[in-house]
C-alpha cells in the first residue's frame, strides 16, 4: 500500500479543487444552472471535490473495478451530504437543493450526482493520479514548493474572508472584503473565460440558496445535552466505545473459546471504532431516526461497512498493523470488510435508533446540567489523553519491530511503559505490515 507524503496530498487536494470548480461551472452553464458549486470559498476551488479526491485516494487505492466505484460513490456521497447540513447550520441557507430530482434524500443527495461522484473517483484512482505525478515531475521542484505555497496562503485568506464576510463579524472587515473582492474577480475572469454566461460566481455558482430558518429554541429550558449536540455525541462516543469493546470481547469468548483483549486503546476498555461509529452514525441519520427500518438498515449497512473498511486502510497506514482480518470469511473485500458484518452493521443501526438510543438519550438528559458539563468535559480530556498515548505506543510498537530507536525522552518513555510484551497483551490480533509512515 502507497503512503501518501503530506506534500503529494496537499497538490491532491488544490489540483481536484480546481477541476472540480471547472466542471461545476460548465455544468452549471449547461445545465442552465441546475448544478451549484460546492466551494465555500470565493477563489477558483470547490474544496468538497478537494477533500473527496484525498480521502479517495488514500482510502481506495487498493480497489478496482466496481468496488472501487461504489466506494468511490459512497465516501463522496457521505461527504456531499455532511458538507450540505455543515453549511446549513453554519450559515442557515442551503447552497445546493435536489429536491427535484428522483431518489434524493434531504435535497442534499441524490442518485444522479452519486452515481457521477462514482464515475469521477474511479477515473481519478485509476489514471487521475498517475497522470496528475507524471505532469507535475516536468516542472521544478523548487518552482512546486513556492507555488504550493502560494496556493495554501491564497486558501487560508479565501476561507478566512468568506468566513468573516458571511457571519458578518471580525476586526478590519473593509479589508477582508477587498481581499474577497479581489480574488472574486480572479474567479469571474477564469469563468469568463470558461463561459461567458457566468458574471459573478459567488451569485451565480449558488443558484438555490435558500434561506433557513433558525432553530427554535428548546422549550425545555436547562435540559443537559438536549438533541443531537457536542455533549450528548461526546458521551455516546464514550459509551459506545466501552459497550464496543465488552461486546466483542464476549463475542471472541463465545466464537473462540477464550478471552482477549479487543480495545482500542492501553487504558480502559474502549473500542473507538464502536465509540466513533455510534457517535457518526448518531450525527449523520438523527433527523431520518424515526424513517422506517428497512431504511435504516440500508443505511446503516453502507455507511458501516464504508466505515469499516477505511478505518482497517488508515489504522494500517499510521500505525503499521492490521487489527482486524475477514480474509477467511466469505464475501470480503481485501480482509478489511466482509457482507456479514457489513449486515451486522444495519442491523445495529436499527436497533440502535428503534430501541436503545431513546433510552439511553433520555437518561442522558437526565444528568443536570452543570456536573453532566463537568463530567463530560473530564472524560473528554481522559479520553484525548488516551488516544494521545495509545497512538504513540502503537507507532513505537511498528517502530521498535524495525529497529527504529527512540528519538525524545517521550518516545523512552513510552517504550518503558508499552513495551512488546504488554502491547501484545493490548493487542494479540494485531499484526506487521510493511507499510511505511508518511514522510511530509
Amino acid at each position: 500500500m502507497r503512503v501518501f507524503s503530506g506534500y503529494e496530498l496537499l497538490w491532491l487536494f488544490f489540483l481536484y479543487s480546481f477541476l472540480g470548480w471547472i466542471l461545476e461551472t460548465v455544468t452549471a452553464t449547461l445545465r442552465q444552472r441546475k448544478f451549484s458549486n460546492r466551494g465555500l470559498v470565493n477563489g477558483p476551488f470547490c474544496v468538497m471535490y478537494g477533500i473527496t479526491a484525498v480521502l479517495i485516494s488514500v482510502g481506495l487505492q487498493e480497489l478496482t473495478g466496481f468496488w472501487l466505484f461504489l466506494f468511490s460513490m459512497v465516501y463522496a456521497t457521505v461527504i456531499e451530504w455532511i458538507g450540505g447540513h455543515l453549511i446549513e447550520k453554519a450559515f442557515k441557507e442551503r447552497w445546493w437543493d435536489y429536491s427535484d430530482v428522483k431518489w434524493n434524500l434531504d435535497g442534499y443527495i441524490c442518485f444522479p450526482a452519486s452515481f457521477l461522484w462514482g464515475i469521477l473517483g474511479f477515473v481519478s484512482v485509476t489514471w487521475g493520479n498517475a497522470l496528475t505525478w507524471k505532469l507535475l515531475s516536468f516542472l521544478p521542484t523548487l518552482l512546486m514548493h513556492i507555488l504550493l505555497l502560494v496556493l495554501m496562503a491564497v486558501m487560508a485568506i479565501d476561507i478566512t474572508a468568506s468566513f468573516l464576510l458571511l457571519i458578518k463579524k471580525g476586526p478590519n472587515l473593509e479589508q477582508w472584503a477587498a481581499a474577497n473582492e479581489q480574488l472574486d474577480k480572479v474567479s469571474d475572469h477564469l469563468s469568463f473565460l470558461i463561459t461567458q454566461w457566468i458574471e459573478k460566481r459567488i451569485r451565480k455558482a449558488y443558484p438555490k440558496v435558500k434561506k433557513v430558518r433558525k432553530a427554535e429554541k428548546s422549550a425545555e429550558e436547562g435540559v443537559f445535552a438536549e438533541g443531537c449536540g457536542f455533549y450528548k455525541l461526546m458521551l455516546l462516543f464514550i459509551i459506545g466505545a466501552f459497550l464496543g469493546d465488552i461486546v466483542e470481547t464476549i463475542f471472541c469468548r463465545v466464537t473462540m473459546g477464550y478471552w482477549m483483549s479487543r480495545s482500542s486503546l492501553v487504558w480502559g476498555p474502549f473500542s473507538i471504532v464502536w465509540g466513533l461509529a455510534l457517535a457518526l452514525v448518531t450525527l449523520l441519520l438523527y433527523k431520518y431516526k424515526d424513517h422506517s427500518d428497512s431504511f435504516l438498515f440500508m443505511m446503516g449497512t453502507l455507511l458501516g461497512g464504508g466505515y469499516e473498511y477505511l478505518c482497517s486502510v488508515f489504522t494500517e497506514i499510521f500505525f503499521g498493523k492490521v487489527f482486524w482480518d475477514y480474509s477467511e470469511l466469505p464475501f470480503n473485500l481485501g480482509g478489511r470488510i466482509n457482507l456479514l458484518y457489513c449486515f451486522f452493521w444495519g442491523i445495529a443501526a436499527v436497533i440502535w435508533f428503534k430501541k436503545v438510543y431513546p433510552v439511553l438519550s433520555a437518561w442522558i438528559e437526565k444528568i443536570p446540567v452543570l456536573p453532566g458539563k463537568i463530567i463530560t468535559w473530564m472524560l473528554t480530556v481522559f479520553m484525548f489523553v488516551n488516544i494521545i498515548v495509545s497512538s504513540m505506543a502503537l507507532v513505537r510498537y511498528d517502530q521498535r519491530a524495525k529497529g527504529i530507536e527512540p528519538e525524545n525522552t517521550v518516545l523512552e518513555w513510552v517504550d518503558i511503559h508499552f513495551d512488546d510484551d504488554r502491547m501484545k497483551q493490548i493487542y494479540p490480533k494485531a499484526k506487521a505490515t510493511d507499510c511505511e509512515y508518511p514522510i511530509d
